[in-house]
């Protein structure tokens, strides 16, 4: 399956987006949450080492994985009547 631009999804498609969009939202914090609380037991078990590393690693590949911009399906959802 190829990679659309927003603008090319039909809105059935657009709408399933936004729902895959908030359900991602919602897993992705809980990992944030989950990483930084080894973070944290990491910190107080043994200080700043490089396993504390990882778990930041994965948190920034966690927030920046969007495939579609937020605000731009934000924008196309009310243009269209959607949401």
């Amino acid at each position: 399956m190829e990679h659309k631009t927003l603008s090319e999804l039909t809105d059935q498609e657009l709408l399933q987006e936004a729902k895959k969009r908030k359900s991602a939202v919602i897993t992705n914090a809980i990992l944030i949450g989950f990483l930084a609380g080894v973070i944290f037991y990491s910190v107080m078990k043994n200080s700043l080492g490089f396993l504390t590393i990882i778990p930041l690693f994965f948190i920034y590949k966690l927030a920046n994985n969007s495939k579609y911009d937020h605000k731009e399906l934000e924008n196309l959802l009310k243009e269209r009547g959607l949401k």
